[in-house]
């Protein structure tokens, strides 16, 4: 399914973080830049091939703990999808200076991705945790974040 408009469905048919225990898996590698396994969308995860999506269907794989980490992340941001994302691009906005010094900052260092990637190969990280060290990452200065990332060699 690679029509690039199947997100306006997605998006029409999106409930609240809350209401959504298990992300339904599509394949549409239009909106997935290369390199890219695959992207949480409105409750919706779209995979870049069927072997990413096959993978997100496996229930101890890291795509899947690492995608759903950020729908408890929209959880945390008043049970909103447009809040989420809506801190998303504000968070990538902000790292655009650090971008100029480090390849691909605005992703990488997005306080969301952070905790997904920091915690994504931690299958039990979401037994009791809410998904909010985010807030902690958010309230660090961009410098200060490269640092750890480097530190955890978490992926620059």
């Amino acid at each position: 399914m690679d029509n690039p408009f199947c997100i306006l469905s997605i998006f029409w048919h999106s409930r609240r973080p809350s209401r959504t225990e298990n992300m339904p898996v599509v394949r549409n590698s239009f909106w997935l830049r290369k390199g890219y396994a695959a992207l949480t969308f409105f409750g919706t995860v779209i995979a870049s091939t069927k072997e990413d999506a096959k993978e997100f269907e496996n229930k101890k794989s890291t795509l899947r703990n690492h995608e759903m980490i950020h729908l408890r992340q929209a959880q945390s941001t008043h049970d909103s999808w447009l809040l989420f994302y809506l801190l998303y691009i504000w968070y990538s906005i902000k790292l655009l200076p650090q971008n100029r010094k480090t390849k691909n900052a605005i992703y990488w260092l997005n306080p969301f991705e952070m905790e997904a990637y920091d915690h994504q190969d931690d299958l039990h990280y979401l037994d009791n945790n809410e998904a909010t060290e985010w807030r902690q990452y958010a309230r660090m200065k961009p410098s200060e974040r490269l640092e750890i990332a480097k530190q955890k060699r978490m992926y620059l």
